[in-house]
């Protein structure tokens, strides 16, 4: 999963519903023009998206994207009870789908039923900025489930790579090496970097030199240091090389970073 393009978008619930179908509950097909995020608490639905049918049961978790055809009955002798949310992204132009299955299974966790909770709370309490608070809630939900199916994509990390991160992010103003990390895990430095790149999709210097950057950014973003001061504390000699690794990770140089805390001070 690319984290990237989630991290910068913010829900806006339009409509949220604790249904408790009655058993002729249905929805009508028609193409919606919002994201509709569906947890199943009860009874079981037949759900149509884009003419392909799909049975929904308690634990389940239906996720339809903007512009999907969407159509819906419940179980007569068993009514469906969910909470659903529909939602749009804050930035109008945005349309960005959110990367889930149509179901979802077992990833109703009891921390998402909890938020989901305090979310029908605010919502139907509408207590001063209610909508800010309810924001806030619902991506927190958002967030939950991306997490955990991140956190499923890379169960699988070796766990030589993941103590090799470990040892990156705990020493990185250190002269690491390619060779002196085979030896924490005790793999030869050509296999260790084969391996690295596999699991992480990037070499072993370059994401030395990202988890570098990151800390630099932040302590140029706080004020206090020079540009060769922050070079030295964050793993580079060379102020000049620290300079053009910056720019290549960052697309800015770090004296950019430095002047824009000095503007925003």
């Amino acid at each position: 999963m690319e984290t990237d393009k989630y991290e910068r978008l913010v829900p806006d619930v339009q409509l949220f519903v604790d249904r408790r179908c009655f058993p002729d509950w249905e929805i009508v097909k028609q193409r919606i023009r919002f994201h509709d995020l569906t947890f199943i608490v009860g009874g079981k639905s037949n759900y149509f998206v884009n003419g392909e049918k799909f049975t929904v049961e308690a634990g389940d978790i239906i996720y339809i994207p903007s512009g999907s055809i969407r159509e819906a009955h419940t179980f007569k002798d068993q009514p469906m009870h969910s909470f659903a949310f529909n939602f749009t992204w804050l930035e109008p132009s945005d349309d960005t789908p959110l990367p889930f299955q149509t179901v979802t299974k077992n990833r109703m966790t009891t921390e998402i039923m909890d938020y989901i909770k305090e979310f029908a709370h605010v919502w139907m309490s509408k207590p001063p900025f209610y909508r800010m608070q309810a924001r806030g809630l619902f991506q927190l939900i958002v967030h939950r489930l991306l997490a955990n199916s991140y956190r499923r994509q890379t169960a699988h990390q070796d766990p030589r790579v993941n103590k090799v991160i470990k040892h990156i992010v705990d020493r990185y103003p250190e002269d690491l090496t390619i060779g002196e990390l085979a030896k924490l895990v005790h793999l030869h430095p050509v296999y260790l970097g084969k391996l690295f790149k596999q699991q992480t999709g990037t070499s072993c210097k370059a994401y030395i030199n990202r988890i570098r950057v990151n800390n630099a950014e932040m302590m140029l973003s706080a004020g206090g240091f020079t540009v060769s001061e922050v070079a030295e504390r964050c793993g580079f000699q060379d102020v000049a090389y620290f300079s053009n690794v910056f720019k290549s990770v960052k697309g800015y140089p770090p004296s950019i970073a430095a002047k824009l805390r000095e503007t925003d001070g």
